[in-house]
């Protein structure tokens, strides 16, 4: 039986729509009363664990699943060895570096070295800077970053945005797009060499049945 990890929030119900198109249906994870956090598809040939997003990569690392999805801000954030399947295209917004509307930023070279920038996404962050060659502070928020710029206690935040309401919302302006995330199809190493086909036939699906709705 296959084990997928399938993430709570955004992601969740064009994540079971995909699967669902392959054969593999777990609409009962989107039942409005719904606690449980396995379940088993129509089909008796799968099942799925329902767990946070940031947690996907974890499941699908260690073996306790064999396939997932998950935003690649977070595989890319978590660094963890699994497979990068497919882009699935969907759940798209961008890694952004945003500052106060106004002040003199306007480009990342026009931070101050060793200045202090928020993100949830330390990891990301700081290889972004590295690259810069620009040495900065990165302070590790899990709540709304933005606060980092209003409060004085950073000068720029690096998170994703989508539409851009919230950053123009809290005085905020993009000086820069570090990469576009979406959501991905990920799988396991190992469960990828001992496949019996099942994986195989399921990523197939997964793949045929993506290209022909971006064709339609």
């Amino acid at each position: 039986m296959i084990t997928i990890a399938l993430p709570k929030g955004a992601l969740l119900e064009d994540s079971i729509s995909i699967f669902k198109r392959a054969g593999l249906d777990f609409s009962d994870a989107l039942k409005e009363n719904n606690r449980s956090l396995t379940f088993e598809s129509n089909c008796k040939r799968a099942k799925a664990l329902l767990v946070r997003n940031g947690d996907v990569p974890v499941y699908v690392s260690y073996g306790q699943a064999d396939l997932g999805i998950v935003g690649y801000d977070v595989l890319r954030e978590s660094e963890l060895k699994v497979a990068n399947l497919l882009d699935l295209g969907f759940g798209g917004c961008h890694m952004s570096l945003a500052v106060k509307k106004n002040s003199k930023y306007c480009k990342p070279t026009d931070l101050p070295a060793n200045c202090k920038v928020a993100s949830k996404f330390t990891k990301t962050a700081r290889s972004y800077f590295d690259e810069l060659n620009l040495p900065v502070e990165i302070i590790h928020l899990t709540g709304s970053v933005e606060l980092g710029p209003i409060t004085g206690m950073a000068e720029a935040i690096v998170d994703l945005v989508a539409t851009g309401k919230t950053l123009k919302e809290n005085g905020l302006i993009k000086i820069d797009d570090l990469f576009y995330s979406t959501a991905r199809l990920i799988g396991n190493p190992l469960s990828m060499r001992l496949d019996d086909y099942h994986l195989r036939d399921t990523i197939l699906s997964i793949e045929s049945n993506n290209a022909l709705e971006k064709i339609s």
